[in-house]
């Protein structure tokens, strides 16, 4: 278990870049990093067309709006997942350029072996840090929502005991409970869900955000998210 605490404490002292989902995991990670090392941007990774992220289908606008109330630059690429791994690398290189030693993700159960972030930061010449990572999943998600966090389902698997009326609600400590009574994973980790953070403790202000008409695919039903355009009228 030596990989244990150098993954864990990997951005301690350095300088970081986040794989972003924008997502609660990825959110987190960069939180707890940041108590022991400097973020210098965000990692995205698009779709082919470059309209959706790769990891949660979020419009790039919203993330540039994360992005923006976190204080943080964007290095982002479209890629497929041919040539996945070869662009990630890119812009790992190009954070490195900019200052980076690490990369940090927000990955709780990554295996000791054969870890694909491991692979591709040490092609970059980055240290790994993964400060949610042997974490319990109970505790990783208390402690989102303890800090402050306010994050929305956005993405359900049906066929993973998750239904539709889910999309749209956030994590508080009832609803956790509530997932883990129909015996689903409390961080989503086996897929059940993913989600979209709007607000917390490393945001300057909170995303304005409106639900747009849930769609499904398969399995799968999304909730698209776009931002709120806010009126302004002069007195």
């Amino acid at each position: 278990m030596a990989e244990f605490k150098i993954w864990k404490n990997g951005a301690r002292g350095h300088k970081f870049i986040t794989s972003f989902s924008g997502g609660k995991d990825s959110v987190l990670a960069l939180y707890k990093a940041a108590k022991d090392g400097e973020a210098i941007g965000l990692i995205v990774m698009l779709e082919e067309e470059g309209k959706r992220s790769r990891s949660h289908g979020m419009p790039p606008e919203l993330i540039l709006a994360q992005a923006k109330s976190i204080g943080l630059p964007v290095y982002t690429a479209a890629a497929s997942w041919t040539d996945y791994e070869k662009v990630f690398i890119e812009l790992l290189e190009n954070a490195k350029n900019q200052g980076a030693e690490a990369l940090v993700t927000g990955d709780l159960d990554m295996p000791e072996h054969g870890c694909w972030h491991e692979k591709v930061a040490n092609q970059a010449g980055l240290q790994l840090g993964m400060p949610l990572w042997g974490m319990n999943h109970r505790e990783a998600v208390d402690e989102f929502i303890n800090l402050g966090f306010k994050t929305i389902i956005v993405t359900v698997n049906l066929s993973l005991g998750m239904r539709e009326d889910d999309l749209g609600r956030t994590l508080t400590p009832e609803y956790v409970k509530e997932l883990e009574s129909r015996g689903i994973d409390p961080c989503g980790e086996g897929g059940e869900f993913h989600t979209t953070v709007i607000n917390g403790p490393i945001f300057k202000h909170p995303i304005p955000v409106q639900k747009c008409e849930i769609t499904n695919d398969g399995e799968y039903a999304f909730l698209p998210l776009k931002l709120q355009e806010i009126e302004t009228r002069e007195n």
